[in-house]
């Protein structure tokens, strides 16, 4: 697990400043022309430390609770599926794409609802800058968040958003890490890439699976992304309504008033940030895991 957290936090690191673009992107209020738009007024706005940076301790713990669980579970899934395929005389990576595919879901279910909180935080402080000053919640760090959040509007309410949350990680986690296992299968038996896909220690091919998985994972992911922002930023007034109701209701407002593209609002910057994080972290996960035990994470 500390392999995990180790590859997780390096690439929340590098891709901290997507993140926050395409929250700004996805959720109400300022309206930005493309991804180049969001960065410079959001530099320009806030700076790099309080405006591309803002809410990095909430990217550092979401790694922590959702993506290092994710990947810990879905390895975990996968030596167990190929000890048991041994255990019956079949070859151990004898294991069907939709195997690989529920390996997914199942680990991304599970971490993202660990993880809400998180990324709730990190939601909240990522577009507080977007806001006009009156309306900023000024949160001082993730703590702070979290803690002000339980305070003031309840426990239960860390995991608002969490049904979109939850749907968007099995979505991305299925995509994720069973398209990088099933086209790194395919890839290591091509020789493409070498004997068993060991040119250059594997990375090249690593490299080419996940690049792929990121792709498919954004497009199936992103409307999910879209809600949950939305659900996790809306304001709440005194009387304690908020704009959305459910998931359901942010859907309808949203494609009604903005149409169905709004669904992939933010869709540059989420694949942006996806690739080269799934990249980093994968690769990393995958060689440090064989490093340390001899087994490979995915």
């Amino acid at each position: 697990m500390n392999v995990m957290i180790h590859a997780a936090a390096k690439a929340a690191t590098f891709c901290h400043p997507l993140d926050v673009i395409r929250v700004q992107m996805q959720t109400d209020g300022v309206a930005y022309k493309n991804t180049f738009d969001a960065a410079t007024k959001i530099y320009q706005r806030a700076g790099i430390v309080e405006g591309l940076y803002a809410g990095v301790s909430a990217a550092y713990l979401r790694q922590w609770m959702y993506g290092s669980f994710r990947i810990g579970i879905y390895a975990y899934l996968l030596e167990q599926t190929q000890l048991q395929n041994v255990a019956n005389g079949k070859n151990k990576n004898d294991i069907s794409f939709g195997q690989k595919l529920a390996m997914g879901c199942c680990s991304g279910g599970i971490g993202s609802f660990i993880g809400t909180p998180s990324e709730l935080a990190l939601v909240r402080m990522s577009g507080d800058n977007k806001l006009p000053p009156a309306e900023r919640r000024n949160y001082s760090n993730v703590i702070d968040c979290i803690a002000r959040i339980g305070k003031e509007e309840g426990i239960t309410k860390l995991w608002r958003g969490a049904t979109p949350t939850v749907l968007r990680a099995t979505l991305l986690s299925s995509a994720q890490l069973g398209v990088t296992s099933e086209i790194k299968g395919h890839l290591a038996k091509s020789g493409w890439f070498g004997p068993n896909g060991a040119y250059f220690y594997g990375l090249p091919m690593m490299f080419c699976s996940t690049l792929c998985s990121s792709f498919v994972a954004n497009i199936v992911a992103n409307p999910f992304d879209v809600m949950k922002s939305r659900l996790q930023s809306m304001p709440v007034d005194a009387s304690g309504k908020a704009m959305y109701s459910s998931m359901g209701d942010c859907f309808v407002k949203s494609v009604k008033s903005e149409g169905i593209l709004v669904l992939w609002r933010g869709f540059t910057p989420a694949f942006v940030k996806l690739a080269p994080y799934t990249i980093i972290s994968l690769t990393l996960a995958d060689k440090l895991t064989r490093a340390v035990t001899g087994k490979d994470a995915l």
